[in-house]
């Protein structure tokens, strides 16, 4: 907000100067001036710094969240959130993305079949659909989908969003050292695409935000399953997806991620919790950080 006023008061006082010295060359140094200004202006957000370290009950995290409205960045602990990190889960978000907009998830004909293999998480062990899939952080559902999806589509897609390294190189997810099961490992689960918590809320912004490239069924669809269902904070929606990777049995990533709607104006956020040695850290600890934060953020 404060940006846009600033670009509006550059904008009364060169267009006043202009009244007083009109020549097409002066106007056209001054529209070149107001487009330079502005723009560096509107573009480069502001950041401040928060102690959120309240929420967070001495575990090793971050938080980053951005107000599209004020163009601000508060984040806490800005180092871990410029440090990039397995996505895992959290990456629900994108696959279903870019499967919805290209036709290869298609919600009311979603019904995928369970090979018969049993997982160590039982809601797996079924038939599932999408909306269930996602509930369910289904990993079998989503390694279909996204050998669906292929590495051409993918390695594009990612590119246009500006996910993080970008880096699918290993497709299978040779890399995990928590789990050789190739129905359930893959580039996004502790293997060779990183993100940071900052450029998770950018991406978000990026899919959810005015400037989206996504179509709105698109958009409508994946915010139905992002939705939290089982919080009541007023007036505020929280959308997001958790997302937890492990390496050698350890929890060493846990994420929640997404974006809040109050009224006509969006924050989006996202929490990470690394490993701890004396904390109990998990995707759950994490989305209970995150809407603890959130809540408090749009309800101040």
């Amino acid at each position: 907000m404060r940006q846009r006023l600033l670009c509006r008061g550059i904008l009364c006082g060169l267009a006043m100067c202009a009244s007083v010295y009109h020549t097409d060359k002066f106007t056209a140094i001054t529209e070149s001036i107001i487009e330079t200004i502005c723009t560096k202006i509107v573009s480069e957000p502001d950041i401040v710094e928060a102690d959120w370290s309240e929420y967070f009950d001495g575990m090793n995290g971050c938080a980053v969240l951005y107000d599209a409205d004020d163009m601000q960045y508060t984040i806490y602990r800005e180092e871990l959130a410029l440090t990039e990190r397995s996505p895992c889960s959290t990456f629900k978000i994108i696959s279903s993305l870019i499967a919805l907009e290209n036709g290869i998830i298609q919600p009311d004909h979603s019904l995928r079949t369970w090979s018969g293999e049993v997982f160590w998480n039982k809601k797996w062990n079924q038939d599932i659909d999408f909306s269930g899939a996602f509930r369910e952080s289904c990993v079998w559902y989503y390694r279909e989908v996204i050998n669906e999806i292929g590495p051409e589509l993918m390695r594009k897609e990612l590119d246009s969003l500006r996910y993080g390294n970008c880096d699918i190189s290993d497709w299978e997810g040779r890399l995990n050292t928590n789990n050789s099961n190739r129905a359930l490992t893959g580039f996004w689960i502790e293997s060779s695409l990183k993100i940071s918590p900052k450029a998770q809320t950018e991406v978000m912004e990026r899919i959810f935000g005015e400037q989206s490239d996504y179509s709105e069924e698109t958009i409508d669809e994946l915010k139905k399953v992002m939705l939290l269902t089982e919080q009541e904070q007023g007036d505020t929606l929280i959308y997001g997806k958790t997302g937890m990777g492990k390496a050698q049995g350890v929890v060493v990533d846990a994420w929640f991620t997404g974006f809040a709607e109050r009224g006509q104006d969006k924050v989006y956020f996202c929490v990470y919790l690394g490993q701890t040695d004396d904390k109990n850290v998990s995707s759950a600890v994490a989305k209970e950080i995150a809407v603890q934060i959130v809540s408090d953020y749009c309800n101040r």
